[in-house]
């Protein structure tokens, strides 16, 4: 029987995961990662729903304490973001270092060949590419393939999602519910999941030396239009809340961090035809040889949009956009997709054009 370590946040996907991996014939062990004191994700209630279920379905569950990692990869990088005019996506650095970082050192720790989450994902053997392949799932638009682009590559033979052929959330909570797990009707958590009230800006201030520091709000030819409170306050393509007036409506295009200024502008200067992207991680190919036709996302509700892909000296890579995308922002994460198939990814840098 093949023995397998699942994530578990007290969920009704994690839960229903043990469920369906339980009947599949595996040895399951469930564990809960406790990764900042007080988040939507790590709490009292999280543990007791997970143990709860584990215990209802007859598997073991075991807690990990992993804040000193978590603070260290996670918060300090969404720390750094915000202080170098990025915009973080914390649950990609969580992915990357807590679920299939320290995770599958411990599920090895504990005899198991796999580990296993709840996200809606999918990975199975491709014989075009001849090794297994990360995927998109069936789930439409909740769909996470694009949040797991930065997993180690040696990984995906040691991955099992088991929600990967589900379409829609209400499935999941009838398994659930025809189960009998108490957490069938459990609300999803949407927040960063260490900011539970949303506030990422009062974070900030209580857990970083970022403090309001008041400049200039200016257009790209330099016309200093007002004051804005500081520049962590501000994200691409933001409209609302400038404080500002002026003849069109004017949006947030970038940042001068140096001299302290938001930079703003008419909508068609949101839109760039061509971004570098650095610390790559690509799943299918070593490195990228030739200019290669993919399609890419450049956050997680964007639409897929046609593009080619070029290696650089500097182990980055050129995306230039068959046409120009809207609001390219900085920290995000740019997905590359054949088909199907996720191909890799990296970090938006600044050079965009």
């Amino acid at each position: 029987m093949k023995k397998v370590l699942l994530g578990m946040s007290g969920g009704v996907d994690s839960s229903v995961s043990a469920l369906l991996l339980k009947q599949a014939g595996y040895e399951v062990i469930g564990c809960t990662l406790e990764l900042y004191a007080g988040s939507s994700c790590c709490n009292i209630n999280t543990y007791i729903d997970a143990k709860s279920v584990c215990k209802q379905i007859g598997i073991p569950h075991f807690t990990f304490d992993c804040k000193d990692e978590f603070k260290k990869h996670v918060i300090n990088d969404f720390i750094d973001c915000y202080a170098t005019c990025k915009t973080p996506n914390p649950c990609i650095e969580c992915n990357k270092y807590m679920k299939f970082g320290l995770m599958w050192e411990k599920a090895k720790e504990l005899g198991c060949e796999y580990i296993a989450t709840g996200h809606y994902a999918k990975v199975e053997y491709s014989d075009e590419y001849n090794q297994n392949v990360l995927k998109i799932s069936n789930a439409g638009k909740k769909d996470q393939s694009y949040v797991l682009w930065n997993m180690p590559k040696e990984l995906l033979d040691h991955i099992l999602f088991p929600l990967a052929d589900f379409s829609s959330k209400e499935e999941i909570r009838k398994l659930a519910s025809d189960a009998n797990l108490k957490v069938a009707n459990k609300p999803d958590s949407e927040d960063i999941c260490f900011v539970p009230d949303g506030n990422y800006k009062k974070f900030l201030e209580i857990n970083s030396n970022l403090k309001p520091k008041k400049g200039n709000i200016v257009t790209s030819s330099g016309q200093i239009l007002g004051t804005h409170t500081g520049l962590y306050n501000y994200t691409i393509g933001q409209r609302k809340g400038l404080g500002i007036s002026y003849s069109t409506p004017l949006f947030v295009l970038g940042f001068n961090s140096n001299k302290n200024e938001v930079i703003v502008g008419e909508e068609s200067e949101l839109y760039k035809k061509e971004i570098v992207v650095d610390d790559v991680n690509l799943l299918i190919y070593d490195k990228i040889e030739t200019p290669l036709k993919v399609t890419v996302k450049t956050r997680y509700s964007a639409k897929m949009a046609s593009a080619t892909i070029i290696s650089d000296s500097k182990n980055r890579i050129k995306i230039v956009f068959d046409e120009p995308q809207k609001s390219i922002t900085p920290g995000q994460s740019a997905v590359f997709y054949i088909d199907n198939i996720v191909l890799g990814g990296g970090k938006i840098t600044s050079e965009i054009k």
